[in-house]
């Protein structure tokens, strides 16, 4: 077996026994100077759907080992400024497959500043490759990836070292894209059904109908007076307006152990699961009231910017709820549905009448435990759709100067 083939059937090995992209650049690098190849650093990036960031890669470097990078969306002018004077920039927008610089006497700087860093360092040769894939497998505008090899060899890079490179990128290709689909399908689920779900749907929940009976605290919440805002303002001022006070949610409900499962238009559906009820009481309590401090802090921003602000009503419930999958065979939410959800519902359509910002319901509070003593009654209230009246409760603004510390 010569050195060619031996590199790439190890790389296509990994591949196949699941080896992470950081691992997998490790062992090629590694391979790569055991073969006799003087490498010094190494990269490979290529893009990635998240809304976060636009890209991914792994960078090695000699005596440290690789480690996994993540490049954000919506650089700032110095970021920008670095990725188009970079080599990768020119593979990716052009056609050509390899660039090479040779950092030595005759080296001219300034044509990509940081090569100019490099050769500071002592490399003597840079290479650039790009693998590119058929459209039919593009992720994003790269077309497939990108990697970069410096070494500090006296001579740089000789013949047998390039060719050894060039050789096994399609196999390094294929094993990192693989990886990074695999990474994404994750980061995509988690964005849009949230992690706990998302987690279900890549263990096989991918059956309509197939739903867990599950106990947990169900949130139900909305903002107040969305509807004039979104009839007055302007299409982008609502959707700003709109992802602020979704973010600042979704933040506090995560911070604290519930999963938000859905957004309604305004309005946002989550869950607090739990073997013990009194625990995600707890946090769900916890959950409101850090909710409410980042609405105040929020709503001071908006206000000092001159942006329109709003408020929210929650309602916390218990009960048996199912959890997974409804609707077409090819169109599917995962999701809880049941009474328990009714309800919450229903009783945040009170928060308006009651003037109240958190109300929970008469299970809630007898599942709570010690964080009873949190909760005011507000009465008893007929609700909608519900056989009996029954006792509703909010915080208690004396009980909860604190945030509770059972989250």
């Amino acid at each position: 077996m010569n050195a060619q083939t031996d590199l790439v059937q190890a790389t296509l090995r990994d591949a196949l026994d699941g080896v992470g992209e950081v691992a997998l650049v490790e062992n090629l690098c590694e391979r790569l100077r055991q073969k006799g190849v003087s490498l010094m650093r190494a990269a490979i990036a290529c893009d990635f759907l998240d809304p976060s960031f636009d890209s991914h890669g792994v960078r090695w470097r000699r005596g440290e080992g690789a480690e996994l990078e993540a490049y954000e969306r919506d650089l700032d002018p110095v970021g920008q400024q670095e990725w188009v004077t970079s080599p990768f920039y020119v593979l990716v927008q052009g056609t050509d497959t390899m660039l090479r610089r040779r950092l030595g006497a005759d080296y001219r700087a300034g044509e990509f500043p940081v090569l100019d860093e490099f050769r500071g360092k002592g490399a003597t040769d840079y290479l650039a490759l790009v693998e590119r894939v058929e459209k039919a497998t593009w992720i994003g505008e790269t077309r497939g990836v990108v990697t970069s090899w410096l070494t500090d060899a006296p001579e740089g890079f000789d013949d047998a070292g390039i060719d050894l490179i060039r050789a096994v990128m399609p196999a390094l290709a294929i094993a990192f894209l693989n990886r990074t689909v695999q990474r994404m399908t994750g980061s995509l689920l988690a964005t849009y059904l949230g992690r706990d779900a998302a987690d279900r749907v890549l263990a096989g929940n991918v059956v309509r109908g197939r739903a867990e009976p599950l106990r947990a605290v169900v949130w139900f919440a909305d903002l107040v007076g969305f509807t004039r805002v979104a009839d007055t303002c302007d299409g982008a001022v609502v959707l700003a307006m709109l992802n602020d006070y979704a973010e600042a949610e979704v933040e506090a409900i995560e911070a604290h152990g519930g999963h938000v499962l859905k957004f309604i238009g305004d309005g946002l559906l989550a869950i607090f699961p739990g073997a013990a009820e009194s625990t995600a009481c707890v946090r769900a309590l916890d959950a409101a009231i850090d909710f409410r401090r980042r609405i105040a802090a929020l709503n001071a921003r908006r206000a000092a910017e001159g942006l329109p602000i709003s408020d929210a009503h929650i309602a916390l419930h218990v009960g048996e709820v199912l959890y997974g999958n409804v609707g077409s065979p090819r169109r599917l939410d995962f999701t809880v549905l049941g009474a328990a959800v009714n309800e919450a519902a229903r009783i945040e359509s009170l928060c308006g009448s009651l003037d109240q910002p958190v109300i929970v319901s008469t299970a809630f509070a007898q599942a709570a435990g010690e964080a009873r003593s949190r909760l005011v009654s507000l009465g008893r209230y007929a609700l909608k759709g519900v056989s009996k009246p029954q006792e509703l409760f909010t915080l208690d603004p004396h009980a909860n100067d604190a945030q509770g510390s059972g989250s």
